[in-house]
């Protein structure tokens, strides 16, 4: 087959998807998720609700499609929306943003992402440090964008980074610091000590702080503190979210990002060529969202919390550690005391053994750290209550196994 050269080829190799003879391979996601429709096994893998959002939310989608909102919404998003999530950040943060100047609706985080990290990198000698083991587009995105990952490995049990081993990770090199808070995979939410480090390593190093905070309503004891909320961190940080995980509308795609002018700017430069406008209908729907009493969001995380216990109790049944996570949707379990050396193979193996289906960590990292997540495994507990409670079930008829 003809060598196809192109961007797609430094993605395919920042995510760890180009197979020796040069083909790409499918992301663990599309892989266990095409697992479980082959076995019928419970799906814990991939993180989406199994329920619909709130009534409120899906009804003004509804209207709005019925009242002609159809067409390209402007580049920037709509104003309503811009509005609702400038209010949002003041709500619940005490950010007080121009809705025109420093806001941006984007096609999911995903997306927010890759136009951030596109915008800034400006050559190959650009570094994105990134906290391990991290979301998989991350690693694709930097390739992609020309820059070299620096990892920052999180460790079991507390999933903390080490403050030592992230200041010498940052360097006049780094051009971002990619924070994940709450953090996909393992659930941690980082610490006062963390935060703080993170914004004087950024004006030590003149580093721009990106990040990533799709779980911000997902958090199980206190609340969600931003790093652009920090003194002297919002000159530098792009804030990312969207309406996803929080209203449980993960198809939508609508996301958005909050930064100083002249960022929103940069990144809209490169936005504009890429999905340029997205989901017209689903914007006004979002802003209602944004709009909903505080109660809404105690409740979603509530809600959360009562099922990320119910998952935590059946996993240590069935022989599991648990790691329990302080927000997201996923618990980390260590399947090591049931002989698993290694969490890839048991991945595949476990839909034919309990008729469930996880990730990996080892998908997350890059190959030096992999043998720090060897045996755990990811469970998304965003899933209705019988559903976990089925999974339970089955996975306590696991028998002790031995795993290569």
């Amino acid at each position: 087959m003809r060598d196809i050269p192109g961007a797609w080829r430094r993605a395919a190799e920042g995510a760890g998807l180009r197979a020796p003879d040069g083909s790409t391979t499918p992301t663990i996601f599309a892989e266990m998720s095409a697992l479980a429709a082959r076995t019928g096994a419970i799906n814990l893998g991939q993180g989406f609700p199994d329920e619909d959002g709130p009534a409120e939310v899906l009804d003004a989608a509804r209207e709005a499609i019925g009242a002609g909102v159809n067409q390209y919404p402007p580049g920037r998003g709509i104003a309503e929306l811009r509005e609702a999530i400038a209010a949002h950040q003041q709500r619940f943060y005490g950010l007080h943003l121009d809705a025109d100047r420093h806001v941006l609706v984007t096609a999911g985080a995903t997306e927010a992402l890759a136009a951030t990290l596109l915008a800034l990198v400006d050559g190959p000698d650009d570094e994105i440090v990134v906290f391990e083991p991290y979301y998989d587009s991350y690693a694709a995105v930097i390739a992609l964008a020309g820059a070299r990952l620096v990892p920052v490995p999180l460790r079991a049990p507390g999933f903390q980074p080490d403050l030592d081993e992230l200041a010498a990770a940052v360097s006049d090199r780094t051009r971002a610091i990619l924070v994940n808070d709450p953090h996909n995979p393992t659930g941690a939410v980082f610490d006062a000590a963390t935060r703080e480090t993170l914004v004087a390593l950024a004006e030590r190093h003149d580093a721009f702080l990106v990040t990533d905070e799709v779980y911000e309503h997902l958090v199980f004891a206190g609340p969600h503190v931003p790093l652009a909320t920090l003194p002297g961190a919002w000159d530098r940080t792009i804030s990312i979210s969207s309406a996803g995980k929080t209203f449980s509308v993960t198809g939508w795609k609508i996301g958005w990002l909050t930064a100083p002018a002249d960022l929103v700017d940069a990144v809209v430069a490169v936005k504009q060529y890429l999905t340029y406008v997205n989901g017209a209908p689903f914007q006004p729907a979002v802003a209602q969202g944004l709009r909903l009493p505080r109660t809404f969001f105690a409740e979603a995380a509530d809600r959360l919390r009562r099922r990320r216990d119910l998952l935590g109790a059946g996993l240590r049944a069935a022989g599991f550690d648990v790691f329990e996570p302080a927000g997201s949707y996923f618990t980390v379990a260590d399947a090591e005391p049931l002989g698993v050396r290694d969490a890839a193979a048991f991945c595949r193996e476990l839909p034919e053994l309990a008729g469930v289906v996880a990730i990996p960590l080892t998908a997350f990292a890059t190959p030096a750290h992999r043998g720090d997540y060897a045996s755990l495994l990811r469970f998304a507990a965003c899933k209705r209550d019988d559903v976990l409670a089925e999974a339970s079930a089955r996975l306590a008829t696991l028998d002790r196994i031995s795993a290569g």
